[in-house]
């Protein structure tokens, strides 16, 4: 779908807009916040497009933006949110803006520091939303995948749980509205949730998620717990840079055409995801959303 289209069914970023209940789709995460549904990707951006799409995607109603350190675009993010903070056109509290910890930040230590770093980026005193990007880390060093003389990532000696604990503190500190994860499955939620001492639980756990990749299991088990889930990929990232030509494209496939088709939709709306925030990414060449 082109900006203008999604622009349409999300309404704008305004309070007033909200109230009266344009597009009034949005999760509620334990913490109360209200969540939009559908939000900006960023994952891929091209260097020099994203302050432009940000801008765009704010003027036609987006409200919701995905970020994360790995991704290296927060600075032009945050200039474009910015400069439509300074025209008037949206206010702080009317975004929700997520980030990621990196892998090589689980260090308890280290964590605060990563947030600062993305806030910085960003311009922006707090996030809506700050997630563990991966449930295993990376040694912690200038290198963003660390691997040994083999090619093998070099593995973090830190608990998961002890880095939760650095999240949590971001919480009480207030450079995070509410905390989570990303890629965790089954088995990795429970053990955080049965953590000793846990204060706050995972608001939000983004995983992929999309036709060829329901997840249905995991997320039944997420609303189970109170933690809502964020669909990436929701159009089965086609871009993506390990996709071979063997590869079925989501978005041609007959019988989602054929199911689009019938109810007058096109493919990208039969993807849909419904009651989950979707991100959708930025493609490469900056050209629409």
């Amino acid at each position: 779908m082109k900006a203008a289209q999604l622009g349409q069914r999300s309404g704008a970023c305004s309070t007033e807009n909200r109230r009266a209940g344009i597009m009034a789709t949005y999760v509620q995460l334990s913490t109360k916040a209200k969540m939009p549904i559908l939000g900006l990707g960023t994952w891929q951006a091209a260097p020099g497009k994203v302050e432009e799409a940000v801008k765009f995607a704010i003027d036609v109603g987006y409200c919701h933006f995905d970020c994360a350190y790995l991704y290296k675009n927060e600075s032009e993010i945050g200039e474009g949110i910015q400069q439509k903070i300074k025209e008037g056109v949206v206010k702080r509290e009317d975004l929700f803006v997520v980030s990621k910890l990196w892998c090589t930040f689980h260090e308890r230590s280290l964590v605060k520091g990563a947030c600062q770093t993305s806030l910085a980026a960003l311009k922006l005193d707090y996030l809506d939303l700050y997630l563990i990007h991966f449930p295993m880390g990376f040694k912690a060093g200038e290198e963003m995948h660390p691997v040994d003389d083999n090619g093998m990532s070099v593995p973090s000696n830190t608990d998961i749980l002890d880095t939760w604990e650095a999240m949590e503190e971001l919480v009480d500190a207030g450079l995070v509205k509410a905390i989570g994860i990303s890629n965790f499955n089954h088995e990795q939620i429970e053990r955080l949730l049965n953590k000793p001492g846990l204060k706050y639980r995972p608001a939000n756990n983004q995983v992929e998620c999309h036709p060829y990749l329901t997840q249905e299991k995991l997320i039944k088990y997420c609303q189970s717990k109170g933690i809502s889930v964020t669909a990436y990929s929701p159009l089965g990232s086609p871009d993506r840079p390990w996709a071979t030509p063997e590869d079925p494209t989501l978005l041609e496939d007959p019988k989602i055409k054929e199911i689009a088709a019938k109810h007058s939709k096109t493919s990208a709306q039969m993807s849909n995801l419904g009651a989950l925030a979707v991100p959708c990414s930025v493609p490469k060449t900056g050209r629409g959303l």
